[in-house]
């Protein structure tokens, strides 16, 4: 039993419209779920991916209308992290200028080569040029050879690592597999794509805030249900505060806080968002689960209408 990698990254978006504008017109990404928050249905939940929306592909937003910025800071995943080809950074530079996209020039870091940007809220976001065999969304308008892959890996900096390495180490099974000053890697299940997480150690630096702009948690992948009660287990077992199984309608969930203060979820692959819709209309329509089905007048009459690019 491993967690074998992200599943996704879940953020606070401020304006559903410039949102879709940004990860679909600008990254080229699939919006494969137009969906609400089931915890208040009067607000989109977005999600993005490649193709099918494959769990380690996925970056999904709670909209949340004239959201205050959130800060970045200790106790929070403060830069999350995509995968593209090797060699495409210079193209997505030009492409940002041309967008006008806020980006820093590229850091090489653990022997790869990344471009920290940020969106229209201010997320902080990175491209990391590295080998990865997963296929893109070809219907985004940005050229396969530099299309995004999926998610590479996220930072959470935290006011002092020890106690979080422990839980990822020991009660993860994460592997340690470097170090570079005060940032510290760890890779889930057997490594490869989606399956990093690094931990910046910034003692002396503020307190996180949420708001639009801030992730509000990751979720780690297990293949099933079977795994996800297993883990459960463990974690209470070792000390976690972690929520009953929560259905998610194409995931279930469950969630707890790393010592740290960062919210983590476990997220199970199946069953995958083709569940409602087919694989060709993913994104298409506004779906709801079963219990909120009822209150979809409503529910549409109070969100603000979108359209994808182009």
């Amino acid at each position: 039993m491993s967690v074998n990698g992200i599943h996704h990254v879940t953020a606070i978006a401020g304006d559903a419209q410039g949102n879709v504008d940004f990860y679909a017109g600008v990254l080229g990404l699939r919006l494969v779920k137009k969906t609400v928050n089931f915890d208040d249905p009067l607000t989109y939940h977005l999600y993005y991916g490649t193709e099918t929306g494959a769990p380690g592909t996925i970056l999904t937003f709670f909209a949340w209308p004239n959201a205050y910025r959130g800060r970045v800071g200790s106790g929070q995943v403060n830069a999350t992290g995509l995968a593209v080809p090797k060699e495409s950074l210079g193209w997505w530079q030009e492409r940002f200028k041309s967008k006008q996209v806020t980006y820093d020039l590229p850091v090489t870091r653990f022997g790869n080569e990344v471009l920290p940007f940020q969106d229209n809220d201010g997320m902080q976001l990175e491209l990391a040029a590295v080998e990865d065999a997963r296929p893109p969304w070809r219907g985004g308008g940005v050229p396969e050879e530099y299309a995004i892959r999926g998610m590479h890996g996220v930072t959470a900096h935290e006011e002092g690592y020890e106690m979080t390495a422990e839980l990822l180490t020991e009660t993860l099974r994460f592997t340690k597999v470097g170090q570079e000053g005060n940032r510290f890697r760890y890779a889930a299940g057997e490594g490869g794509p989606g399956s990093v997480i690094d931990v910046l150690c910034t003692p002396d630096g503020p307190r996180s805030r949420g708001g639009a702009g801030a992730v509000h948690h990751i979720a780690w992948r297990v293949p099933n249900d079977a795994d996800q009660v297993a883990w459960r287990k463990t974690l209470v077992s070792a000390g976690m505060n972690v929520s009953p199984v929560l259905d998610r309608q194409y995931f279930h969930s469950i969630y707890f806080r790393e010592p740290g203060g960062v919210l983590f979820e476990i997220a199970t692959d199946e069953p995958g968002f083709a569940t409602d819709e087919t694989a060709d209309a993913l994104g298409t329509g506004l779906k709801l689960p079963p219990w909120l089905e009822g209150a979809r007048e409503q529910i549409e009459a109070g969100l603000e209408p979108i359209t994808l690019p182009g």
